[in-house]
């Protein structure tokens, strides 16, 4: 059984499909969901699992003091989803190949600093795409650049708006995103 901490700063919709979907895994268990944010969404919805919620503020979040928090947790695998703060060398340094994150674009393209949420969609309808879509990919020490993992599409539709493109968006993390997860486990453990 592998330990998960999921990283999140926002409302925590896809903290809660991946908490569901590993519920009762015997591949893996969410040990620790870690916020940067004493608001975020994400706390209300983890109080209905019995899972531990640590708020990391910014000096903590580039320090030893996050890598000793996931160390006691024993935590093999973070995934990241809806974290805003980039992930320090440290972490990475300790967690080669360890840690995953969810774009809402099809990466390389609207990628990088300042480029998550609504940010992303706008700039896709504003240069009217056809397409958009997520991808699953290894965080490394910079935005949006690490190896890609999973990619999947949607069509957009020439009447569609931004919040329109986010909806289809997380529609597509929400299935696949667990999936993904589950393959990363299987493929980085394998003994």
């Amino acid at each position: 059984m592998k330990n998960l901490a999921i990283f999140a700063s926002g409302s925590g919709s896809n903290t809660e499909v991946i908490v569901r979907h590993f519920a009762e895994s015997e591949l893996a268990r969410i040990v620790l969901v870690i916020t940067d944010r004493k608001d975020a969404g994400v706390i209300e919805r983890m109080k209905k699992f019995d899972i531990r919620i640590r708020i990391i503020d910014k000096e903590a979040l580039m320090g030893e003091e996050l890598l000793s928090v996931l160390q006691t947790a024993r935590v093999d695998l973070i995934v990241l989803a809806g974290f805003l703060r980039k992930i320090p060398g440290l972490i990475i340094d300790a967690y080669p190949n360890r840690i995953i994150n969810i774009h809402p674009s099809l990466l390389p393209d609207y990628g990088g600093k300042g480029m998550y949420g609504m940010n992303v969609h706008k700039a896709i309808i504003e240069n009217e795409e056809e397409e958009s879509g997520i991808t699953v990919h290894y965080v490394n020490e910079e935005f949006d650049e690490g190896e890609i993992i999973f990619q999947e599409t949607v069509e957009i539709d020439p009447d569609d708006t931004a919040e329109d493109l986010a909806y289809k968006i997380q529609q597509l993390e929400h299935k696949h995103y667990p999936e993904v997860i589950e393959w990363v486990l299987n493929r980085e453990f394998i003994d």
